[in-house]
């Protein structure tokens, strides 16, 4: 199968996936805001900076180095070396989990009070820890699959994960009221560990399963080693991105309810605010980016496998017809929500203040879908330095808009930062992208 076939397949599968799990995952939040209120929806998207920074920390980058590691090896016929890397990548990775899972229940207390500004983070984040061990098996396996271009096991993990996550919740929560037992948004978290437990098992059961695959006790010491350099090489600098970046984020996440209560707020309805932007109306604009996910998430092993083939005429055609597709569905999105942005916030989550927020966040959507293709292309071709610049310097101007303009303007003043943070990647990847296709 060619290249292009089989990116096409595998966005086909991954975008199928994507929308299938979002669809559930607008269900699951109505149920959330419904039985836990926008404050318990708020509190609960309040640890997420905390799970992104130790994902980060403990998986993000190797699952990205080990995807590319991946696909330069079978390019070459090294299917030993590729099934090494993935053991090599499980260990390392679920070492580090474990050690955060002990540090983030030790500092739990700490990061609540001092970080997060809200007691009531504490038990969330112990019982959060122990999604972390679960989260690295599955990131490995799927950037193993990833980078072999089969979508498949992926794909499947994803539904498992997302449909266990809102099931389990949902039995919980209809138990607690049969039993008349006081319920909170502790059980979204949970819901969230039983679905990371649900899909690693099913990973490592088709790995077992694959006969591709060879026992782990076959691969000896010494390749682990080998491959552990390696994979340390590429990783470091990606994890340090991601920790960086995600650092950045949760500065930003955190200060957001706080500049509100600058603006006037109570802290009750800041983080009802808070809520509704994260929790619900920004789950309606990504959306529609399951589609540019998959092709972002399909296009890094393509562009290293075309790079290793240096094969600069195929390079140049991928890139041009990507990004004009995602430029093509961000505009139709944006029309769309831009007319309908208000029904959706009153149908779907019965908040006025939601639809006012998909309104005002349509106009991210052509920056938004085309820049997560731009990203992943360069990562794909080995500028990660350069995409963790200017993802630094877009969450800079986020920053900037929290700290500044939320007091004066309120929430809307962070929306005008955040479109100017995506219209400034938009334009700085175009600009390195036409250099690149034409040097």
């Amino acid at each position: 199968m060619s290249r292009k076939h089989t990116l096409i397949k595998g966005t086909f599968i991954l975008t199928a996936t994507g929308f299938a799990t979002r669809f559930m995952g607008f269900f699951y939040r109505i149920f959330l805001s419904h039985a836990f209120g926008e404050e318990g929806v708020g509190l609960y998207q309040l640890i997420f900076p905390i799970y992104a920074l130790c994902f980060s920390f403990t998986a993000a980058g190797i699952e990205t180095a080990l995807s590319r590691c991946v696909a330069r090896r079978l390019t070459c016929g090294q299917k030993k070396e590729a099934r090494e890397l993935l053991y090599t990548s499980i260990i390392f990775t679920v070492a580090l989990s474990c050690i955060v899972t002990i540090l983030l229940q030790y500092y739990a207390p700490l990061l609540s009070i001092q970080f997060l500004k809200d007691e009531r983070c504490t038990e969330l984040l112990v019982l959060l820890s122990y999604a972390f061990p679960f989260a690295a098996v599955h990131s490995c396996i799927v950037g193993y699959y990833l980078g072999a271009k089969e979508t498949g096991v992926p794909a499947i993990s994803q539904l498992i994960e997302q449909a266990v996550r809102i099931l389990s919740v949902y039995l919980i929560y209809r138990f607690s009221l049969t039993q008349e037992n006081e319920t909170g948004v502790i059980l979204a978290v949970a819901g969230l560990i039983f679905g990371e437990i649900a899909s690693s098992f099913y990973c490592l059961f088709r790995i077992r399963r694959g006969s591709f695959l060879a026992p782990i006790k076959q691969v000896k010491p010494s390749a682990i080693f080998f491959h552990g350099k390696e994979l340390l090489f590429l990783s470091c600098p990606l994890t340090a991105n991601r920790v960086l970046l995600n650092v950045l984020q949760s500065v930003e996440s955190i200060s957001i309810p706080i500049r509100l209560e600058m603006f006037g707020m109570l802290r009750a309805e800041a983080l009802s605010t808070y809520g509704v932007l994260t929790g619900m109306a920004l789950p309606c604009i990504l959306f529609p980016s399951a589609i540019t996910n998959s092709v972002s998430t399909m296009l890094l092993p393509t562009v290293a496998e075309i790079q290793a083939l240096n094969d600069k005429r195929e390079m140049s055609s991928i890139i041009q017809k990507s990004v004009y597709y995602c430029i093509f569905l961000g505009s139709a999105c944006c029309v769309f929500l831009l007319a309908f942005g208000d029904f959706i916030g009153v149908f779907l989550f019965h908040s006025p203040l939601a639809g006012k927020f998909i309104t005002a966040m349509s106009w991210l959507c052509p920056f938004l879908y085309t820049n997560n293709t731009l990203i992943s292309i360069l990562n794909g071709i080995g500028k990660t330095y350069l995409s963790f610049a200017i993802n630094s310097l877009s969450l800079g101007i986020r920053i900037a808009s929290v700290f500044i303009f939320i007091p004066l303007y309120g929430i809307f003043g962070y929306l005008w930062g955040l479109l100017a943070s995506q219209i400034f990647v938009f334009l700085f990847c175009l600009g390195y992208m036409y250099r690149y296709i034409h040097r």
